[in-house]
């Protein structure tokens, strides 16, 4: 199902083309329903990028249409992957972002796992 803004979900795009093997990546686990692997551009000492292996071009698509399993893969995945590169001792951040307005900038539904330093406040602040 198309998501408004976002059009339908292209086969094209990085994502998928990495879960084909046509891209590598830096792998940093993969389940059944998930891939992680490091950012080619990082934004944090560590950034990890969790994907789902279903065809889902956002957040809202994902949680509209991916199955129990898909979605559960993918949240314990992101869980799993911080307690094995040691975040949870001084936290991280996860963030996903989801249309124009936020900044998606890949078709394809991910989580960024931020992690290493201290990140800071969540958005700078507005003087509006």
């Amino acid at each position: 199902m198309p998501v408004k803004g976002l059009g339908p979900y292209d086969d094209t795009n990085i994502f998928a083309r990495i879960l084909r093997g046509e891209i590598p990546c830096r792998k940093v686990y993969e389940n059944d329903h998930a891939l992680a692997f490091h950012d080619i551009n990082p934004q944090a000492a560590s950034h990890i990028l969790i994907i789902p292996k279903g065809r889902h071009i956002s957040f809202a698509d994902f949680s509209a249409n991916a199955s129990d399993a898909e979605i559960a893969g993918l949240i314990r995945a992101v869980g799993h992957i911080a307690r094995i590169l040691g975040f949870d001792d001084a936290g991280y951040r996860i963030l996903a972002n989801m249309g124009e307005h936020a900044g998606q900038e890949v078709p394809h539904f991910h989580i960024h796992l931020f992690a290493g330093h201290p990140l800071g406040p969540m958005l700078a602040r507005s003087a509006g």
